[in-house]
This record gives C-alpha cells, structure tokens and sequence, in this order.
C-alpha cells in the first residue's frame, strides 16, 4: 500500500511520463462516460467525452508547467514583477467553453420535450475529471467517475418510478382534425381529471393536416399513467399519443 501512495505523489509530480499518464487517464475517464452516451446514440458520444476530458486535463498540465518555468529557467525573466501566471486561468476558460460546447446538444423537439441535457451535463462533468486529473487530484477523479456513472446508469431507473407516480402529467396528442378536441377535453373531464392548460400547434403536410395538442393535467389519486393513456387512445381520430 505504501508503494501505490508513492506511485501516486510520483504522479503528481511534472515529468514526462506522468504528463502522458494523466492525459492517458483523461482519455480513459472521458471514454467511460462517453460509451454510455454512445450506447443511447446522444448527440456527444465516445469520442466527443474523450477529447473534452483530455482536453481539459492538457490545460492544466500547460498552467502547472507554466507555473515551473516561471520558478526556474523564467525566473529571471518574471523577478522583474511586471509579469504573472495565475495557474487556474487556463482551468476556468475550459468551463466557460464546455458550457457552449454543451449547450449544442440540448434541443427541444417537436413534442415540447427538452433534449440534451444530461448529455450536456455529462460533457461538463468530463470536462471538470479532466481538470483534476490534469492537477492530480487521482483520489477525486476516482470518487466522481463512480458517482456520475451512478447518475447515469442507476438514477434514471428510479426517476422513471418517481414520474410514474407522479399525478401531475404533460400528454402530447397528435389528432387528424381539429373538431377532436372537443372529445378529448370532454373524455378528460368525464375521468374526474384537472385540466390546467392546453397548448394547440398545426403542423402543415403536403396532404393532409395535422394538429398536436399538449395537455397539462393532475390525475386523481390512484389513478395510474397508463390506464388514463389507455382511455385516451380509444378516442377516435388520435394518431398518437404520449407522456412528455
């Protein structure tokens, strides 16, 4: 145990093979997270997380080596103290980029729902283990890979459970005319359901005309998603009908 925490403070040490270590372990944590973005087909995958994580940790390695040269072959050029290096400049624009970076991936569909974000989340969050490991904070990197792997693999299970007992509920329906909502909204009353807001938009075709409609409503208790969806589709003139 005691040669792996000597091999670490080695790590953390500027040279060229810790330099090309840490960059390695940027690419390794990047792609980790990036493979289950790929594996749902998200707009950044494998590479994408990759080349951000090592990216990141490469402008770290450059402040820290900045910092070096300014305390040996520099130093006598800096002893002047007219010239500074603040080693976390470099650190903070690489949040402030990844953040425009993210904000590419988030998208709103056509069904009002909101796309993108935990990609975008997860571009930030590689950016952030490619910042400490550029510093050589190993220990952190290791607790947050765990934890955002966790998020993402785990917690949407769970999310899924807490929205299917949730009793408040956003339906976007896709009808043939616009004389069906007024069986829709009546259907929706009948069940003892709490209609709080409908949002009407008409998309137009080559040979037909569509019209979707997104309901806000507040199912009453033990009343479950799918039997109040299920009552719904029996209408007629709905072409589709889900949960946003």
């Amino acid at each position: 145990m005691e040669r792996v925490f000597e091999f670490i403070d080695w790590m953390r040490q500027l040279n060229i093979y810790s330099m090309m270590l840490r960059i390695a372990l940027a690419m390794l944590v990047g792609g980790i997270l990036g493979f289950e973005r790929e594996k749902k087909g998200r707009p950044a995958g494998f590479r994408t997380y990759m080349l951000v994580a090592m990216g990141a940790a490469l402008t770290v390695i450059l402040s820290q080596y900045l910092v070096l040269m300014q305390e040996t072959v520099w130093a006598e050029y800096f002893a002047t103290g007219t010239q500074s290096t603040d080693i976390s400049r470099f650190a903070a624009q690489v949040i402030n980029g990844v953040g425009f970076l993210g904000a590419g991936t988030i998208i709103v569909t056509g069904r009002q729902q909101v796309k993108g974000l935990t990609t975008a989340a997860g571009l930030w969050a590689s950016a952030c283990m490619g910042i400490a490991v550029g510093a050589g904070f190993y220990e952190a990197v290791l607790v947050a890979l765990f934890l955002i792997i966790f998020c993402m693999k785990l917690l949407p299970a769970l999310e899924a459970f807490m929205v299917s007992r949730s009793r408040n509920m956003c339906i976007f329906v896709e009808m043939d005319t616009f004389e069906n909502l007024g069986n829709i909204v009546n259907r929706i009353k009948a069940e003892n359901v709490k209609l709080y807001d409908v949002e009407i938009e008409k998309e137009k075709h080559e040979h037909l005309s569509d019209f979707s409609v997104l309901f806000t409503v507040r199912l009453p208790r033990k009343m479950r998603h799918a039997d109040f969806l299920a009552t719904l589709s029996t209408l007629e003139g709905i072409a589709a009908i889900d949960v946003v």
